[in-house]
């Protein structure tokens, strides 16, 4: 768990960076997403799905603009993948999100058997990857999903510290 890099990172390493450059380009298009949830006053977290390098979800939290509760910008990326791919199964697949996952999602990512996840800036109060809890690794679980962070942190933590800074 933690730093590790995304299977395309360690199979031709470019530079000091574990992330191949493809993992950046990505998260920032989870970065995009996380910004569009500003349009309606949601808290800004992005998530995008690739499957064999091609993205087939992208989506930011809804859940003040759709009213549910569970409307997390994983959750909604792992339902559109699911329906994109034809099934609910995402081992194959690699999420990019810009903070890392509630319990809620990480259960979400366990249950999809999420391949890899890639998470930018860690949740000290609510983070059930790292910070509070580890979900993705549990002994106890029927799946473990592999996981790097880090990715874009301080671009990532930045939109939520000024999301939160505009609130008060």
């Amino acid at each position: 768990m933690g730093s590790n890099p995304t299977p395309s990172a360690m199979s031709a390493p470019v530079s000091d960076d574990p992330f191949d450059p493809a993992d950046v380009d990505t998260m920032r298009l989870a970065l995009d997403e996380a910004r569009a949830a500003l349009a309606h006053h949601d808290v800004p977290v992005g998530a995008v799905i690739v499957h064999d390098g091609v993205v087939v979800a992208a989506r930011h939290n809804e859940r003040e603009h759709a009213n549910d509760p569970v409307a997390h910008a994983e959750v909604l990326a792992l339902r559109d993948a699911a329906v994109h791919l034809g099934q609910w199964r995402l081992d194959e697949c690699t999420m990019y999100v810009t903070l890392e996952p509630c319990a809620m999602c990480a259960g979400a990512m366990v249950n999809a058997r999420l391949g890899w996840l890639v998470y930018g800036a860690t949740d000290p109060k609510a983070g059930a990857v790292d910070s509070v809890f580890r979900l993705l690794d549990g002994d106890r679980l029927n799946h473990r999903v592999e996981c790097s962070s880090g990715l874009l942190e301080a671009e990532s933590a930045e939109v939520l510290r000024a999301f939160f800074r505009a609130r008060r």
